[in-house]
């Protein structure tokens, strides 16, 4: 018997076609209906594996893995290219963090991290410049100008945005502390995937390519239009990681800056993207797989999996599951859409959800009310042949962009 047929016999995965399993115990009609037609593209090879997260999405359904034989989908990676995690863990527990300053270290953070939509820095660090210098000679070797897409792309390194990016500082099972933080390749990552998102459909036209649904649009390896996505799209990628990583250092001094103790000392630090591609070996061939929603689970692979805004988190390390093509699901899911959440929950309801958390108690955020999502606890169920547990964290400090 093959590996990947022992694979197939203990996964808890479902088999809804001939080109689709799913992991996701909760799954709405809407998204299936949209996975499916994904999974028909001639070139998904061998299956698009959806993640127990799974929900509704821009052509492709946010929680899918996407394997695909010398073509990409762009609007399959997302338009906010490297969106993942990264967490560190610290010597201090809960006893260090304790008492009514918590709200003194939640607007330190909001100091040192432009948050919200647009809202960017007014200069930079010096570790900023650093990493700007890095990008800028990776942006050359890929033979573009990033400013193409957005002038200010410097000054959106180190910065937040909105939506559910966030940072945190949570306790885990033993009452350390870590810091826990969401965001991806910001403005400039958008229009790239804008930009290339709107040459695939074009593409499309030109050649008389009649598709199920125009975010299909592909691109063919081979092709010019093929390898300048591929180009920046890895650099966005890294645009994404540098981004969290830059705010995780300004994250640790601002702590330092609060707790007046000896400065943070990090036990480790894990850094996951779970909006990407990368050309990867699955089932005898070499297949470019674009998770959009869903990190890298190999067997070891440390991963990140948030819960919504105030619920659990999960540090993770990957079963390298063959069927699932080696992923696993980027947190809890929408069940609401925003406007929906919006008409639905009320401001005392997310007090409610808060409580005992420190965060910015605004009406902005009924939309990311923990209520708006998928059971966390759900997904990881659903999630026990991909991951396993390592950590769990629960949230004392929440910062969110509006």
């Amino acid at each position: 018997m093959s590996t990947n047929t022992r694979a197939t016999a203990k996964n808890a995965a479902t088999r809804l076609t001939t080109t689709l399993w799913s992991w996701a115990s909760i799954l709405d009609d809407g998204a299936r209906e949209q996975a499916e037609r994904t999974s028909t593209m001639p070139f998904v090879y061998p299956h698009l594996a959806l993640m127990p997260d799974a929900h509704l999405g821009l052509g492709a359904t946010v929680g899918s893995v996407i394997p695909t034989l010398r073509s990409i989908i762009p609007a399959a990676v997302g338009v906010d290219i490297g969106c993942g995690m990264v967490a560190v863990r610290t010597q201090y527990t809960a006893g260090d963090v304790a008492g009514p300053a918590l709200r003194d270290l939640r607007l330190a953070i909001e100091k040192a991290v432009p948050t919200s939509a647009g809202s960017y820095n007014q200069r930079l660090t010096e570790t900023a410049e650093a990493r700007v210098a890095e990008l800028e000679t990776l942006a050359d070797k890929a033979g573009f100008d990033p400013a193409r897409y957005a002038g200010s792309w410097r000054l959106q390194l180190g910065s937040l945005g909105s939506g559910n990016h966030f940072i945190e500082v949570s306790l885990d099972e033993e009452d350390r502390v870590w810091f826990f933080l969401h965001s991806g390749s910001r403005g400039v990552g958008n229009k790239i995937a804008q930009h290339h998102i709107a040459v695939a459909r074009g593409l499309m036209t030109r050649y008389w390519i009649d598709l199920p649904d125009k975010d299909l649009a592909y691109l063919v390896e081979g092709t010019d239009e093929f390898w300048a996505y591929v180009r920046e799209l890895r650099w966005a990628q890294h645009f994404a990681l540098l981004n969290r990583e830059e705010m995780m250092d300004r994250v640790v001094a601002a702590f330092d800056a609060w707790s007046g103790l000896a400065p943070v000392e990090e036990a480790e630090r894990i850094n996951c993207h779970h909006n990407f591609t990368e050309r990867e070996h699955h089932f005898n061939k070499d297949v470019w797989v674009s998770r959009k929603g869903a990190i890298r689970a190999r067997e070891g692979d440390p991963g990140l999996i948030p819960g919504s805004m105030g619920t659990a988190s999960y540090v993770v390390v990957g079963k390298g599951n063959p069927l699932a093509l080696d992923s696993a699901p980027h947190g809890a899911g929408r069940e609401y859409s925003r406007s929906k959440a919006r008409k639905t929950f009320t401001h005392e309801q997310l007090r409610e959800a808060m409580a005992g958390i420190e965060y910015r108690d605004t009406d902005a955020f009924i939309d990311e009310i923990p209520a708006a999502y998928k059971s966390i606890d759900r997904v990881m169920q659903d999630a026990a042949d991909l991951v396993e547990v390592r950590h769990t964290l629960r949230q004392i400090v929440n910062v969110k962009g509006d």
